[in-house]
This record gives C-alpha cells, sequence and structure tokens, in this order.
C-alpha cells in the first residue's frame, strides 16, 4: 500500500464527519431531488432548543425539516437522500429521508423535548429506510440486512462504543459498513482500554479512511489524532496530541 500522505490526512480529517451538535459544521449539505438545497443549523447553547442541530431549506432556515440529538451523524445516500446513523440502546440505527418527503414543522413542537429525551431523531415525516445492528458483534466480517433504498453507499465507518469484560479489552470499535455488499466489519480497537484510556471523559467520535493509502484515521477526543496500522485495529502513530487533556 502507498505511505500515508499525512499532511493531506490531517485536511481530510478536517472535514470527516462527527456527532451532533459539537461537530455539526462538518455536516454534508443536502441537495434533493427536486433540487432544493437544505443546510444545518446549530441553535446555541442557551434557550428551548439549545444544542438542537436542524436541517431547513436554504431559503427557510425557520421551517426544519429534520432535527438531530447527540451523537447523530448524517451521511449521504446517492442519489438525493440523506442518511443518520446514531446510537440506539444496544444498537446502532442507521435511517435515511427523502429531502423532497420531509414535511415542515415548528421549533415549539420540540423545544426542551430532546433535553430529556432518548430519541436522537426528530421528523414530521416517516423515513424511506431503516435498520439497526447490535453493538455487540464479534470481530470480524458479518452479513447483514440493507434496505436497497440504501444500498448505494459504498463504505460507512461508525466509530462506536464496544461491550469490554476487562480493563484490558477493547472499548471502542468501528463498524465499516459496506452497504453495496451488505456486510459489516467490526474493528475493535485493541489500543483504546479502559487500562489506557478515561472511557467516557476520553473517545473517539470520527473517524475515516485515506483514499490513497486506504488506512483509517480519526480522532480520539481529549488526546489526539491517530492513524490505524493496515489492520485497522491497531494504533500507528499518533498525528497530534492534545495540549489540554481533561
Amino acid at each position: 500500500m502507498p505511505t500515508p500522505n499525512l499532511t493531506h490526512i490531517r485536511q481530510q480529517l478536517k472535514r470527516t464527519v462527527g456527532p451532533a451538535p459539537w461537530y455539526w459544521q462538518t455536516f454534508p449539505a443536502v441537495q434533493s431531488a427536486a433540487g432544493q438545497r437544505l443546510v444545518w443549523t446549530h441553535h446555541g447553547e442557551q434557550g428551548p432548543i439549545a444544542y438542537l442541530v436542524s436541517l431547513a431549506p436554504e431559503q427557510e432556515p425557520d421551517k426544519p425539516r429534520l432535527a438531530l440529538n447527540t451523537y447523530c451523524r448524517p451521511f449521504l445516500v446517492p442519489p438525493h437522500y440523506v442518511g443518520i446513523w446514531c446510537p440506539e440502546g444496544r444498537s446502532i440505527r442507521l435511517t435515511c429521508f427523502d429531502p423532497d418527503q420531509l414535511k415542515a414543522f415548528e421549533f415549539g413542537e420540540i423545544a426542551g423535548w430532546f433535553k430529556q429525551s432518548s430519541d436522537r431523531i426528530y421528523a414530521a415525516s416517516v423515513p424511506v429506510a431503516e435498520f439497526e445492528v447490535p453493538l455487540g458483534l464479534a470481530a470480524g466480517l458479518h452479513k447483514i440486512g440493507v434496505p436497497q433504498a440504501m444500498a448505494a453507499v459504498d463504505e460507512l465507518i461508525v466509530p462506536t462504543s464496544y461491550p469490554a469484560k476487562a480493563a484490558d479489552d477493547p472499548a471502542f470499535a468501528l463498524f465499516v459498513f459496506y452497504l453495496q455488499a451488505g456486510l459489516v466489519e467490526v474493528l475493535p480497537q485493541k489500543w483504546f482500554t479502559a487500562a489506557q484510556y478515561q472511557v467516557g471523559r476520553q473517545w473517539i467520535p470520527r473517524a475515516a479512511r485515506d483514499a490513497e493509502s486506504h488506512r483509517i484515521f480519526g480522532e480520539c477526543f481529549g488526546v489526539g489524532t491517530f492513524l490505524l496500522e493496515e489492520d485497522g485495529c491497531r494504533l500507528a502513530e499518533w498525528l497530534e496530541k492534545d495540549r489540554n487533556p481533561p
């Protein structure tokens, strides 16, 4: 494999999608089949819709079509759908919507609601498709049932907490979804253990694959940014270390 270009990888990481609300500026703009452009808005840290991230037509920002609670990450589903993945109990939930079918709702409908709710996604329209995958899958490749509406996605890398029985067991994993192929590959992060890190305060919010070297890189909150070995499970090196860890 080609040697990773660390400068390019650092640039890619800045664009890698992370969870709502902290990384909302990395969210992709959405273009519907009808040509409507929808954009994301973060609603601040105060007030009845604090920390809310909403999706609305560019020309009608006060008429949201979708609202995201914490830990949601959007992704594009070709040709014109918007997908969302998020933790759902002991599973990972993947869902997608047709932007042209999303109905407008008032912010008053959800004011204060997300703060008390464990629900991650709010919409006035049902999704086109959705499915869940349990967090307890063993390392390796697994066949999964993927709705046809989501089968156009090639690869989606999902960082998630991972059940660890001992302090030296991986406490985080990357679930790499190959939706076109109907497969998910579970990559336990063997370097991220409770013995080495403050699980909960330190975690992996985002990761992606370098198109040139095919190596996975990402961010470990409170620690730094990293590059993995070719197996996707072991730490190769730190790209940058945080100066003020929690």
